[in-house]
């Protein structure tokens, strides 16, 4: 290579002048390689079709023994690019003068690219990039913004500005219908546009009693170093520390970002003045810096907040017989807290389901069971009415300092029976885990006999079941009452490791009752501390039943059925009469008559009466006693103490005129008894015949069922029973 002669102006070079010039030249035996500056003084412009182009036309002469060789090359880059805030727009003259011997040529390929790279038709699309072939131009659009390109931040005169720079490749292949030849041409074409302004934007967010401000927005390279207050300069961690919680949020596709920070009105920094309203001013300057250049500047603001006559938001409640009703009324405000109820936040789920809004309120409405309320031992000994007491908590908090703004607290007593009595000897309880004893899992509470674990239990209850003669049920008799007790409690190693945890003073205890009054079946529950204790108490009813029967003869094996009323017997006769005690399964209480008479109506006070067993013993002065009879243990009868029998011979009234009275009604008060305790009067056992020996027997309950038998029809009132239900 000798010389390199460059067109139009056929300025001759050798190679050493050439490289001088800031020229790249270099060649291989099948390659020449000339890379020349845009701006380069043997460079030219020209027009092709509308559109200026810088070119570059060169001959390079290699010489040999007896021959000389020519290369001609041209290179062409365009220059326009038309740019607007949205997109770039790049223009490419489809016949490319210098390149072309003649106008003759058939365009074969047009590929984009970006950073030398080529793309698909898919990958196209989804940047949002187009090329666009016409007659004369193949047209390039490209979004500001779009993928493959970067932004990047400047600062002239202490304005922010932006650019966003990327780098489109066009390839072409062509042929020209003269020479035949295949002509390839890559153009790769970096493009900048000119400086954006972004001058940045405070934002307010309206808040009580706080200034919430957002700054932006900038570039990822931009930072905040400091902010200037009228009294003094504080560097973001300063700020920080000072409450005023400044964070840096960024766009969901993390390219651009804000500043935000929180300044309450109460802060020194934040001035106040009172001329009919209260208006709070805050004035400040951001220093922010580009990187990597760390290019300075700054923004100043002032921001003000005025605040009229405001009502602050009210919290009302009250309960029915399920629900608490919680109403936040927000007056002349728009609703700007977050609501806490009990430990959790209002949240969208929560709200669908409990909340209902009004015009310038909502009311949460919350089961007395919802786990955000929790159970309070209470103070007040009630032994008339079956309750447990919840409470539920509520705080209206500011969303971004968590600062409370309203704390509202609702505790109700609810009537839910939770100790139940049942006549077939069986009792309820259920325990709750309360306020008190935080460390408590109701799964390890026990009855007295630690054995007796709940038949259900989870985080906040305990549900047993059992027999009042089990589990370490006591039994005991206070005049006429007989009192079934147990307790609830954790088991003493467990006690001890919850003592532990929480104050020593503190003690689970729930000590559950069952008792029996004349015609009353009643419960008792007592949950307690060892300090004062103050007992919650739990009341229910239960049902005993006492039934008589006529048997149809001595064997006591089959009675007589409603159908079969009304019944035949002649004076004389025996009746086979069957008192039952039918609902109980304790073995250690016993039935026992205490007075049974005859009359002529249903009134068991009217006259004439004559009576038939007096005291639990028969009637020395009736003729023809009555006669107790054994009861053994059989298939049907499997507590033999809840069983009397006796027989009556029949009888009649004789009426004013001497002549018998059609029908006579039959009496008996029975009483229910404990075998365990001695006592006297009817508990002291039946007299004569009676199927057990005289012994000591605890009064308990009174029943006083009746039945009615006539000389010749008798009319008995089939299995009706006395049952205990009315309250105290």
């Amino acid at each position: 290579m000798t010389a390199v002669v460059f067109s139009p102006s056929k300025k001759v070079m050798n190679v050493d002048e050439v490289q001088r010039k800031g020229y790249a030249i270099a060649n291989t035996p099948t390659r020449l390689v000339l890379r020349s500056p845009h701006n380069a003084e043997e460079t030219y412009l020209q027009n092709v079709t509308g559109v200026p182009m810088r070119v570059l036309s060169t001959s390079t002469f290699f010489e040999q023994k007896w021959l000389v060789t020519r290369v001609d090359a041209t290179a062409v880059c365009p220059t326009p690019v038309v740019f607007t805030p949205e997109v770039i727009t790049w223009y490419m003259p489809k016949h490319i003068d210098p390149l072309f011997s003649s106008d003759a040529f058939t365009m074969l390929e047009v590929y984009m690219g970006i950073d030398a790279k080529r793309l698909d038709t898919e990958e196209m699309a989804a940047r949002n990039y187009s090329v666009l072939v016409t007659e004369a131009h193949i047209i390039v659009e490209i979004p500001v913004g779009a993928v493959g390109g970067y932004f990047k931040s400047h600062i002239q005169d202490d304005q922010y500005f932006v650019t966003y720079t990327i780098e489109p490749m066009l390839e072409l292949l062509w042929i020209e219908e003269v020479a035949h030849e295949d002509t390839s041409y890559k153009v790769l074409f970096p493009i900048t546009t000119p400086p954006m302004a972004r001058p940045p934007q405070v934002h307010t967010v309206p808040e009580q009693a706080v200034f919430v401000l957002e700054l932006g927005t900038f570039n990822l390279d931009v930072e905040l170093l400091n902010i200037t207050f009228p009294t003094m300069v504080l560097t973001v961690a300063e700020c920080n520390a000072r409450g005023f919680n400044v964070q840096e949020q960024r766009s969901p596709d993390n390219t651009l970002k804000t500043f935000r920070m929180e300044v309450p009105f109460s802060d020194p920094v934040v001035r106040r003045a009172e001329q009919g309203v209260t208006t709070f001013t805050l004035q400040l300057i951001y220093g922010l810096v580009v990187f990597p250049e760390y290019a300075p500047f700054s923004h100043s603001a002032v921001v003000d907040a005025v605040l009229l006559d405001i009502v602050p938001p009210s919290v009302t409640g009250n309960c029915d017989q399920e629900n608490f009703h919680i109403t936040v009324d927000y007056r002349n405000q728009d609703p700007f807290f977050v609501v806490l109820v009990g430990k959790r936040l209002l949240n969208h789920e929560l709200a669908q389901q409990y909340l209902t809004e009004g015009d310038a309120d909502f009311t949460i409405t919350l089961p007395f069971s919802s786990p955000d309320a929790v159970f309070e031992l209470p103070c007040i000994l009630s032994v008339h009415s079956s309750s447990v007491r919840s409470r539920l908590d509520v705080a209206l908090l500011n969303p971004y300092n968590n600062m409370t703004i309203k704390y509202f607290s609702l505790a109700c007593s609810f009537l839910k029976t939770l100790t139940e009595c049942f006549s077939n000897g069986t009792m309820t309880a259920l325990a709750v885990k309360v306020e008190s004893a935080p460390g408590l899992n109701p799964g390890q509470l026990t009855l007295s006999d630690p054995a007796c674990g709940p038949t259900y239990s989870d985080d906040r209850f305990a549900y047993f079941h059992f027999t009042v003669n089990s589990c370490g049920t006591t039994r005991k008799f206070i005049n006429n009452v007989m009192l079934y007790e147990n307790e609830i409690s954790l088991p003493d190693e467990l006690e001890v490791k919850l003592n532990a945890t929480v104050s020593s003073e503190e003690e689970y205890q729930l000590k559950v009752s069952c008792y029996y009054v004349a015609n009353t079946t009643r419960t008792l529950a007592f949950l307690t501390r060892p300090r004062d204790h103050e007992p919650f108490v739990e009341t229910g009813t239960g049902r005993l039943m006492v039934r008589m029967r006529l048997a149809q003869d001595a064997s006591y094996n089959t009675f007589h059925q409603e159908e079969d009323y009304p019944v035949v017997r002649y004076l004389r006769q025996p009746l086979h009469f069957e008192v039952e005690l039918t609902t109980s399964s304790d073995p250690k209480v016993a039935l026992v008559l205490d007075h049974c008479w005859a009359t002529l109506n249903e009134d068991r006070d009217s006259r004439p009466r004559w009576n038939l067993i007096i005291n639990g013993c028969e009637n020395p002065g009736d003729p023809y006693r009555v006669v107790f009879h054994p009861v053994v243990a059989d298939a049907r009868v499997h507590f033999p103490p809840h069983v009397k029998r006796f027989e009556v011979y029949m009888f009649s009234f004789a009426e004013d005129a001497g002549e018998p009275s059609g029908q006579v009604f039959v009496h008996c008060d029975v009483v229910i008894c404990d075998a365990s305790s001695p006592s006297g009067g009817p508990c002291s056992g039946q007299c004569v015949n009676q199927d057990n020996p005289k012994r000591g027997w605890s009064c308990f309950m009174l029943f006083r069922p009746w039945q009615t038998i006539t000389e010749l029809i008798a009319s008995l009132s089939l299995n009706r029973t006395t049952t205990c239900q009315r309250p105290l």
